[in-house]
């Protein structure tokens, strides 16, 4: 029993299910945010500085689409070792966790799925190793949960292409080497590109007024008359199928993303609640913290479960993108909660960056939103359960 009060965030001893090496990278991963991240994140969120310094580190470590095949210079571990990397960089924040998501799930797995065998050769080693930054250009000013109704166009000009457009809320836009671009061509099926930097009429701006993902990069990138040669196109990406199976590959990690910052808030409010003294007695000792400590952990063991089960269908292939958008939905909006009653046992010094709950709750308020808000995942789930579509 003391044994297992020692880590209460793993009540039901999931950590026993996992093999060596799965819990080997969990913990390569656990000890680099300790070290490297969770003495300084409060700093950088409040600055609204994106620790750039450790991209270098993280491509070292070999985390960036670190469950792509060895042979692009990725580590070609599972996915349930994959998820851990990902819980653990979001137990030290959202926007450390993004990045990573978005390089390996958003740059290299499209690049790896539907670019060409020269791409893939010249991009994946250098983006796994963190040489190169990449971004993923989906999202515009007009068009977020319905992506098929994109403006952004791209017409031929004799043998390549012209991009026009805007793309908003792109993750490490204005630190990004290339660019995976999503344009509708003249007959209105939707093709992907790779841009680079520096390619002329491709901007990117910063963002600078967030309140929620302060630690990470998010950009407006703009096209006017950005000019490709054909081998900018990712061949084999034809349709809104692509770039919605990419984002399939993302909202798996988000999910498992969400137990870390979880557990970081569950782990924070119960060491205050066992330390803090009011009317004579820790205030863990009262019945209402209790409630709030047990319902606490009760949805994060569900979350754990949840993502520990769903990496197990994707290593055996029997993963669909329902269940991916089941864990997205759960998982983040628990998080969210947590987050929020953490905060609220910290009290008024729940409100200070010296503590973390305050800084989770506003990343994720930004993280229920982005690949797929609750609300859509509820859609997508209603209508695989009914045969229905309730869109529009």
């Amino acid at each position: 029993m003391e044994e297992l009060l020692a880590r209460p965030a793993d009540y039901y001893m999931l950590d026993g299910l996992l093999s060596d090496d799965e819990r080997l990278t969990r913990d390569t991963v656990r000890r680099f945010v300790d070290r490297e991240v969770l003495p300084h994140i409060g700093g950088w969120w409040l600055r609204g500085e994106f620790p750039r310094h450790l991209v270098r580190q993280l491509g070292d470590l070999g985390v960036l689409g670190a469950n792509l095949p060895s042979e692009y210079g990725a580590a070609g571990i599972n996915n349930v070792a994959y998820g851990l990397i990902l819980q653990e960089l979001e137990r030290g924040d959202s926007g450390l966790r993004s990045f990573a998501s978005v390089q390996g799930s958003l740059v290299m797995y499209p690049i790896y799925a539907y670019g060409s065998e020269t791409q893939r050769r010249y991009w994946l080693p250098r983006l796994a190793s963190g040489e190169a930054i990449g971004c993923f250009g989906l999202t515009e000013p007009s068009a977020g949960s319905d992506p098929a109704a994109m403006q952004t166009r791209a017409r031929r000009r004799g043998n390549g292409w012209e991009l026009t457009g805007s793309k908003m809320w792109i993750t490490s836009g204005s630190l990004a080497d290339v660019a995976v671009v999503w344009a509708k061509d003249d007959s209105g099926e939707i093709l992907g590109f790779l841009v680079e930097r520096g390619t002329p009429g491709f901007t990117a701006h910063e963002l600078k007024t967030k309140a929620s993902m302060r630690a990470s990069d998010t950009s407006e990138l703009v096209f006017d008359g950005v000019r490709l040669e054909d081998d900018a196109r990712l061949p084999d990406a034809k349709g809104l199928k692509a770039p919605l199976s990419c984002l399939t590959q993302a909202r798996y990690g988000i999910a498992w993303g969400a137990v870390g910052a979880a557990t970081a808030c569950f782990e924070e409010a119960l060491g205050y609640a066992r330390d803090r003294v009011a009317f004579g007695r820790p205030i863990a000792a009262t019945q209402i913290i209790q409630a709030r400590l047990v319902d606490m952990l009760t949805e994060l063991t569900k979350a754990q479960f949840l993502v520990y089960r769903l990496g197990q269908l994707k290593d055996q292939g029997l993963m669909r993108h329902t269940q991916v958008s089941l864990a997205k939905r759960n998982n983040v909006r628990v998080a969210l909660e947590i987050a929020r009653a953490a905060r609220s046992i910290l009290g008024a010094y729940g409100i200070t960056i010296e503590y973390h709950a305050m800084r989770h709750s506003a990343n994720l308020e930004s993280v229920d939103t982005y690949e797929g808000t609750y609300d859509i995942h509820t859609l997508i789930l209603g209508r695989d359960l009914t045969g229905l579509n309730a869109f529009g």
